[in-house]
């Protein structure tokens, strides 16, 4: 398997791809797709973090980190990451793809020197990479969704520290 940056090229191959990923589940709105098209365009958008694995030159997974801030009670941000989507074609789900997308992007999120990561996700799913609930942290989503679906990862050791508030989402997330 290999990971590297999307290309323009990949982006039908990539839209088809999430939407058969996510078809099937239940807590979704299986719009992700067009999401990944609108944050493709947005001042949220890092390159290097459009990240594609490819077995025997087939995209079979995705994931995306765009920039997110967490604002705090004095309107004072912090920078973070979101951590959505990842997505693995139905045929190869189980094999650890996800797994691998999300390591690699970990480490290029901390090579760009990104300290934190946020994301909305299956509550046994990404523990299993370091994540743990943003109410540790003080941290809120801004939506109401349950406390164990929101979760975050320091990048850097308390790259965190001190920091609280509600997490600001580009307004590609709720168009």
């Amino acid at each position: 398997m290999k990971i590297q940056q999307e290309e323009k090229e990949d982006y039908d191959e990539v839209f088809k791809l999430i939407e058969n990923a996510f078809k099937d589940e239940l807590y979704t709105d299986h719009k992700e797709q067009f999401l990944v098209e609108r944050l493709r365009k947005s001042e949220s958008f890092i390159p290097e973090l459009s990240l594609v694995a490819e077995i025997d030159q087939e995209i079979v997974g995705y994931i995306l980190l765009t920039k997110i801030k967490i604002i705090n009670n004095n309107s004072q941000p912090t920078t973070s990451l979101a951590l959505a989507p990842v997505a693995v074609l139905k045929k190869h789900q189980g094999k650890g793809i996800g797994g691998n997308l999300i390591r690699k992007a970990h480490g290029i999120a901390k090579e760009l020197n990104f300290g934190s990561i946020i994301l909305l996700g299956h509550e046994k799913y990404y523990p299993m990479f370091g994540y743990e609930m943003t109410k540790n942290y003080s941290i809120k989503l801004p939506f109401d969704v349950p406390d164990e679906n929101c979760m975050l990862i320091e990048l850097t050791e308390n790259a965190l520290e001190n920091v609280n508030g509600i997490v600001e989402y580009p307004k590609e997330f709720y168009e």
